[in-house]
Protein backbone atom coordinates (compact mmCIF):
# COMPACT_ATOMS: atom_id res chain seq x y z
CA UNK A 1 0.00 0.00 0.00
CA UNK A 2 1.24 3.14 -0.89
CA UNK A 3 0.71 4.82 1.97
CA UNK A 4 1.45 8.67 1.09
CA UNK A 5 -1.38 8.23 -0.34
CA UNK A 6 -3.19 8.29 2.31
CA UNK A 7 -2.10 11.04 4.14
CA UNK A 8 -3.45 14.83 3.49
CA UNK A 9 -0.39 17.95 2.70
CA UNK A 10 -2.22 20.71 3.91
CA UNK A 11 -0.33 23.73 2.41
CA UNK A 12 0.58 26.69 4.78
CA UNK A 13 -0.63 25.15 7.92
CA UNK A 14 -0.04 26.34 10.87
CA UNK A 15 1.88 29.21 9.31
CA UNK A 16 2.81 29.97 5.75
CA UNK A 17 5.52 27.78 3.73
CA UNK A 18 4.55 24.82 6.26
CA UNK A 19 3.12 21.87 4.30
CA UNK A 20 1.63 19.81 7.24
CA UNK A 21 0.91 16.35 6.76
CA UNK A 22 -2.30 15.65 8.03
CA UNK A 23 -2.68 11.51 9.50
CA UNK A 24 -6.40 11.96 9.79
CA UNK A 25 -7.29 10.80 5.80
CA UNK A 26 -5.44 7.73 7.37
CA UNK A 27 -6.90 6.82 10.28
CA UNK A 28 -10.57 7.59 9.05
CA UNK A 29 -9.54 4.76 6.37
CA UNK A 30 -9.68 1.75 8.33
CA UNK A 31 -8.26 -0.59 5.63
CA UNK A 32 -5.59 2.25 5.50
CA UNK A 33 -5.27 2.66 9.28
CA UNK A 34 -4.89 -1.39 9.82
CA UNK A 35 -2.46 -1.64 7.00
CA UNK A 36 -0.15 0.99 8.75
CA UNK A 37 -0.11 -0.69 12.26
CA UNK A 38 0.62 -3.66 10.19
CA UNK A 39 3.44 -2.62 8.19
CA UNK A 40 5.04 -1.01 11.52
CA UNK A 41 4.49 -4.11 13.41
CA UNK A 42 6.42 -6.21 10.39
CA UNK A 43 9.21 -3.73 10.20
CA UNK A 44 9.28 -4.09 14.56
CA UNK A 45 9.12 -8.01 14.49
CA UNK A 46 12.66 -8.40 15.14
CA UNK A 47 13.25 -6.01 17.97
CA UNK A 48 13.03 -6.91 21.73
CA UNK A 49 10.20 -4.81 23.35
CA UNK A 50 8.60 -5.22 26.41
CA UNK A 51 6.76 -1.93 25.99
CA UNK A 52 5.53 0.92 24.02
CA UNK A 53 5.48 4.59 25.42
CA UNK A 54 3.76 7.28 23.13
CA UNK A 55 3.68 10.81 23.81
CA UNK A 56 -0.33 12.41 23.55
CA UNK A 57 -1.71 12.58 22.01
CA UNK A 58 -1.29 11.33 18.24
CA UNK A 59 1.52 8.86 19.69
CA UNK A 60 -1.24 6.79 21.05
CA UNK A 61 -3.20 6.09 18.11
CA UNK A 62 0.27 4.70 16.39
CA UNK A 63 1.43 3.19 20.18
CA UNK A 64 -1.48 1.48 21.29
CA UNK A 65 -2.78 -0.34 18.06
CA UNK A 66 0.87 -1.23 18.19
CA UNK A 67 1.46 -2.18 21.46
CA UNK A 68 -1.66 -4.31 20.85
CA UNK A 69 -0.56 -5.71 17.68
CA UNK A 70 2.60 -6.66 19.27
CA UNK A 71 1.36 -8.10 22.64
CA UNK A 72 3.30 -5.82 24.61
CA UNK A 73 1.89 -2.97 27.21
CA UNK A 74 1.57 0.65 26.59
CA UNK A 75 2.26 4.15 28.63
CA UNK A 76 1.11 7.36 27.47
CA UNK A 77 3.27 10.34 28.02
CA UNK A 78 1.60 13.25 28.72
CA UNK A 79 2.01 17.32 28.92
CA UNK A 80 2.40 18.57 32.39
CA UNK A 81 -0.08 18.12 35.03
CA UNK A 82 -2.14 15.72 33.04
CA UNK A 83 -1.32 11.94 34.83
CA UNK A 84 -2.96 10.96 38.07
CA UNK A 85 -0.53 9.48 39.93
CA UNK A 86 2.87 10.29 40.55
CA UNK A 87 5.05 11.54 37.78
CA UNK A 88 8.54 12.59 36.29
CA UNK A 89 8.84 15.31 34.47
CA UNK A 90 11.41 16.13 31.43
CA UNK A 91 11.28 19.98 30.05
CA UNK A 92 12.37 20.67 26.32
CA UNK A 93 12.42 22.91 24.03
CA UNK A 94 10.21 23.70 20.83
CA UNK A 95 10.74 25.78 18.33
CA UNK A 96 9.22 28.68 20.26
CA UNK A 97 9.44 28.24 23.19
CA UNK A 98 9.64 25.52 25.74
CA UNK A 99 7.15 22.62 27.18
CA UNK A 100 7.36 19.58 29.13
CA UNK A 101 5.94 15.84 29.31
CA UNK A 102 5.49 13.55 31.99
CA UNK A 103 5.33 10.31 32.59
CA UNK A 104 4.40 7.95 35.89
CA UNK A 105 7.35 6.77 38.11
CA UNK A 106 5.84 3.53 38.24
CA UNK A 107 5.11 3.46 34.07
CA UNK A 108 8.74 1.62 33.29
CA UNK A 109 10.73 -1.17 35.23
CA UNK A 110 14.05 -0.77 35.30
CA UNK A 111 15.86 -3.36 32.29
CA UNK A 112 11.89 -2.54 30.26
CA UNK A 113 13.15 -2.50 26.19
CA UNK A 114 11.60 0.28 25.12
CA UNK A 115 9.93 1.43 21.86
CA UNK A 116 8.98 4.93 21.85
CA UNK A 117 5.96 5.18 18.90
CA UNK A 118 4.87 8.72 17.23
CA UNK A 119 3.12 9.78 14.00
CA UNK A 120 5.62 12.22 12.76
CA UNK A 121 9.41 12.63 13.04
CA UNK A 122 10.05 16.10 12.54
CA UNK A 123 13.62 17.72 14.67
CA UNK A 124 13.28 14.60 16.84
CA UNK A 125 12.66 16.95 20.15
CA UNK A 126 9.75 15.49 21.10
CA UNK A 127 11.00 11.90 21.14
CA UNK A 128 14.61 12.71 22.88
CA UNK A 129 12.82 14.10 25.59
CA UNK A 130 10.36 10.78 25.49
CA UNK A 131 13.62 8.71 25.21
CA UNK A 132 14.84 10.62 28.52
CA UNK A 133 11.95 10.03 30.75
CA UNK A 134 12.36 6.34 29.76
CA UNK A 135 15.76 6.49 30.80
CA UNK A 136 15.60 8.20 33.72
CA UNK A 137 13.04 4.87 34.74
CA UNK A 138 15.81 2.61 34.06
CA UNK A 139 13.85 2.05 30.87
CA UNK A 140 16.55 1.20 28.00
CA UNK A 141 14.56 2.85 24.50
CA UNK A 142 15.32 0.57 21.55
CA UNK A 143 14.12 2.13 18.94
CA UNK A 144 11.28 4.77 17.59
CA UNK A 145 8.57 4.25 15.21
CA UNK A 146 6.64 6.44 12.65
CA UNK A 147 3.91 7.01 9.92
CA UNK A 148 5.73 10.01 9.24
CA UNK A 149 9.96 11.23 8.97
CA UNK A 150 10.55 14.59 7.73
CA UNK A 151 13.87 13.80 6.96
CA UNK A 152 15.19 17.54 5.95
CA UNK A 153 14.12 18.25 9.89
CA UNK A 154 17.14 15.49 10.31
CA UNK A 155 15.32 14.44 12.89
CA UNK A 156 17.40 11.15 13.31
CA UNK A 157 20.31 13.17 14.59
CA UNK A 158 18.91 13.81 17.79
CA UNK A 159 17.90 10.23 18.20
CA UNK A 160 21.53 8.85 17.82
CA UNK A 161 21.02 5.82 20.19
CA UNK A 162 17.46 4.79 18.96
CA UNK A 163 17.09 3.20 15.84
CA UNK A 164 14.34 4.66 13.32
CA UNK A 165 11.59 3.01 11.94
CA UNK A 166 9.08 4.68 9.67
CA UNK A 167 6.41 4.48 7.03
CA UNK A 168 6.82 6.81 4.30
CA UNK A 169 9.62 9.88 3.89
CA UNK A 170 9.37 13.21 3.20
Amino acid sequence: MDFKEKIRVIPDFPQPGIRFKDITTLLKDGAGYKAAIDRLAELLKDYEIDVIVGPEARGFVVGAPLAYKLGVGFVPVRKSGKLPAETIQVDYSLEYGKDALAMHKDAIEPGQKVLIADDLLATGGTISATSRLVKQLGGVPVAAAFFIELTYLNGREKLEDLDVVSLVQY
